[in-house]
């Protein structure tokens, strides 16, 4: 399987280096999608082998993973595979994804939430809240919604429609998983939290502005 590692970054200078050198290993191919940076994040990417799409001003997490799933799409990707540019995702697990993937699933998510190593109780909350509203929403349930770490086949990219620009992108994929009865999994993974990694993310009010932009998307 040709596998692309899709990687959205927002001024990730000061982790993109290490996160693309520990990725390449397990994948054939880094796409990383600078959404608007204003460092040196395209650089870095782009002397690391990677394959740079740039967003001329900073869109959201939802639509640099709708860009980089089209990239990835042309470079003729059997798999993809999404994590974070922050260095909190171990790519040594990448492995893992795609074994579910050649199990027959196509959509994998890494669940933080099945081991919950290390996690912060603040991050517990927020993403069994997560878990809550995509249920609720959608009648979807997983035990890490909002995980950034996940694979999928070439059959799910050519499903999954992603509409919303920002982090509600995290359940909307999980919608589109079942709105076209896509077969999906979890697999259990360790995030490596950091002071850095730990202060990306959402907050409570960003948490409820998804929340409402959730609300809309189910909706329509």
């Amino acid at each position: 399987m040709k596998t692309i590692a899709v990687i959205p970054a927002y001024n990730e200078a000061s982790t993109l280096a290490g996160v693309l050198e520990s990725t390449r290993g397990f994948v054939d191919g880094c796409v990383v999608v600078d959404d608007g940076s204003t460092d040196r994040t395209a650089e870095i990417a782009r002397a690391q082998g990677a394959v740079v799409v740039c967003h001329a001003t900073n869109r959201g997490l939802g639509a640099a993973i709708g860009t980089g799933f089209e990239k990835a799409r042309r470079l003729g990707a059997d798999v993809v595979v999404t994590l974070d540019a922050d260095g909190q995702h171990d790519p040594s697990q990448i492995p893992a994804l795609l074994a579910a993937i050649e199990k027959g699933a196509d959509v994998v998510i890494g669940s933080r939430m099945l081991e919950r190593s290390g996690m912060p109780w603040y991050r517990v909350l927020a993403n069994t809240l997560g878990n809550i509203a995509t249920l609720v929403l959608f009648g979807a349930w997983v035990s890490d919604s909002q995980s950034g770490f996940r694979a999928f086949s070439a059959y799910a990219l050519g499903q999954i429609e992603i509409v919303t620009n920002r982090m509600e992108v995290s359940s909307e994929l999980i919608a589109e998983a079942k709105r076209h009865r896509l077969v999906l999994v979890e697999v259990p993974v360790k995030a490596i939290y950091t002071d850095y990694s730990l202060s990306k993310g959402q907050n409570a009010l960003v948490g409820l502005k998804t929340l409402v932009k959730l609300i809309i998307r189910r909706m329509t």
